[in-house]
């Protein structure tokens, strides 16, 4: 859920999701209806389905007890298997997102904003860097915590209990450092000739639509998800976007028939 959306807005969807799938089997046993309905106003549907097959493995085969073994089950990458590994079974390992790469990638190399590629070089160094004793669990979770509130963007590098040690303070503490508009790449998303949003809003409101209606004619689709529609230049992109929810499993077609 986290995946590409905020915390604040996840928590409510989080709660509510384990009262309605407060097991790994109550999960496995639900349609491809139920996650989506349950899913809805979260967006990046094919993350709930992802998730419900991964309970139906789960319930036949038993949860993962290993970092290597999480990353076998489809839908999960080397992030969400190091979390899983850390967070929900204490183990020694460190995931890698965006704001861990940000604190280690300054602290260990002075970069002032690594990207994705410099995640090997924060890797090699992680056996060194993590505690053999104790919480070593714990580490992640403060590492998160400094890239919240003091390794920013923007660091307030004054204020860092690291600052003695870490490569790139002075860089930032001396005013050399320019901040960018964007410190990670923008997505590069597929836009219909003359929308306003990329492809992705689209299809998300074709789910929304064939959700709350329960059944939808193909033909309406068109100007119910865009006022804009014009039906010579639109027909073949709005089709193209209906068979890829099919495929995907978000939606059925039957006839001139769309439901869930």
């Amino acid at each position: 859920m986290l995946q590409q959306t905020q915390v604040d807005r996840v928590k409510e969807f989080y709660r509510r999701w384990l009262k309605t799938f407060p097991t790994w089997k109550n999960l496995a046993e639900a349609s491809n209806a139920d996650v989506i309905h349950a899913w809805a106003g979260l967006g990046y549907n094919r993350r709930a389905l992802a998730l419900r097959d991964i309970a139906r493995h789960i319930v036949q085969a038993g949860v993962p007890q290993s970092e290597e073994a999480w990353l076998r089950l489809k839908g999960i990458g080397p992030y969400t298997a190091a979390a899983l590994s850390a967070f929900a079974q204490k183990k020694r390992t460190l995931p890698i997102d965006t704001n861990i790469r940000r604190v280690l990638g300054r602290f260990l190399f002075g970069i002032p904003f690594p990207e994705l590629k410099d995640d090997k070089r924060i890797l090699k160094r992680t056996d060194g860097f993590l505690p053999r004793r104790g919480h070593y669990y714990d580490v992640p979770q403060a590492l998160f915590d400094l890239a919240a509130m003091i390794c920013t963007k923007d660091p307030n590098c004054a204020r860092c209990p690291l600052r003695h040690t870490c490569k790139a303070a002075n860089k930032f503490l001396s005013g050399r450092v320019n901040i960018p508009k964007r410190s990670t790449p923008a997505p590069q998303e597929h836009r219909h000739e003359g929308k306003k949003y990329p492809d992705r809003i689209y299809r998300g409101r074709i789910l929304k639509l064939v959700r709350e209606t329960g059944s939808v004619t193909i033909e309406n689709v068109g100007k119910e998800i865009d006022p804009h529609y014009d039906v010579k230049q639109d027909h073949e992109w709005v089709h193209a976007m209906i068979e890829r929810l099919v495929t995907d499993g978000m939606i059925k077609k039957k006839k001139n028939k769309l439901s869930l």
